[in-house]
């Protein structure tokens, strides 16, 4: 994996877009492999086939795994051993991407390189949680903003509110910096341009929705309490992942990153409401429809 992850990461640090096309099909290659079912057995396929229609597509796509099927599954804790140390760490390599390619001016071109690169930031860290640390630092939260300026397309800012929505979901430290950088007056902002298409106004409101849900770090497991190593931020299963998070941690061993993306000061929906309100009139309206509706089904961790 080490080898396929090199030759990847050769090419997202071009600057050559075939060169970065390619990286980023590769990135997406080795979590396709991981995500998804592995294809049927030539006698499977055969046996499927009979009384198939023959005018549907022979490449049907592959079902994505089930959770437990991820977490026993040996490429991903390979993956997410490497995903620790800084060297291997797919999201930096991304955020890094997505870096060059804002300085190299929008064209057609571009914007599917850096819709690419954004769906794949979100695949990284719903694989690997504790990356979302890296949106803790003004410098990558800042480059998120910077994609939601009017002069970028409405897929690549729809694109954009739903990699925010990734990296903010059980993380206030990553939250406290997007309001430190006054993410809320980028959001709103945009909201209210009359150049903001519809279907990304849409966006913008349900991540208003998340954003004044009650907020609370991701839900630790049990063994969490008695490992000090074991990262705190786990996904809606925390039993079946926590082993995963274990991996590879040798017990005292303190590799340089944050234990838990989940740590931070948490704010109060009162609180985050007074906030947004110094930028949008209706934010008590936004408030009751939340209590009475409960979108998300009352709960985003």
């Amino acid at each position: 994996m080490e080898q396929l992850l090199s030759l990847a990461f050769d090419n997202l640090s071009s600057y050559d877009g075939p060169k970065i096309r390619k990286g980023l099909r590769q990135v997406e290659g080795l979590l396709a492999n991981i995500c998804l079912s592995r294809g049927q057995s030539n006698k499977d396929r055969r046996a499927s086939s009979i009384g198939k229609d023959p005018d549907m597509d022979e490449h049907e796509p592959l079902p994505p795994k089930s959770l437990d099927e991820v977490t026993n599954d040996p490429a991903f804790y390979e993956f997410f051993k490497l995903q620790e140390g800084f060297e291997w760490n797919v999201a930096m390599r991304l955020v890094n991407t997505l870096d060059r390619l804002l300085a190299t001016g929008a064209d057609g071109s571009n914007d599917l390189l850096i819709l690419s690169a954004l769906d794949l930031v979100q695949g990284a860290m719903l694989l690997h949680p504790p990356s979302k640390a890296l949106f803790s630092r003004e410098l990558y939260m800042n480059l998120l903003l910077d994609l939601l300026e009017p002069d970028f397309c409405p897929a690549i800012q729809s694109a954009t509110v739903v990699t925010l929505v990734t990296a903010l979901i059980g993380t206030p430290r990553n939250t406290r910096t997007f309001e430190s950088l006054d993410g809320l007056l980028t959001i709103t902002s945009l909201f209210r341009n009359r150049c903001t298409s519809r279907e990304v106004k849409l966006k913008l409101i349900e991540f208003l929705y998340f954003y004044l849900m009650p907020e609370t770090p991701s839900i630790p497991s049990a063994r969490a309490a008695q490992d000090p190593q074991l990262p705190g931020l786990l996904q809606r299963s925390p039993s079946k992942l926590a082993k995963a998070f274990s991996f590879g941690m040798s017990k005292g061993a303190d590799n340089g990153r944050p234990r838990s993306t989940g740590e931070g000061e948490t704010r109060t929906q009162e609180e985050k409401q007074a906030l947004l309100g110094r930028h949008l009139n209706s934010v008590e309206e936004l408030v009751e429809d939340l209590r009475q509706n409960t979108p998300f089904g009352g709960v985003v961790v």
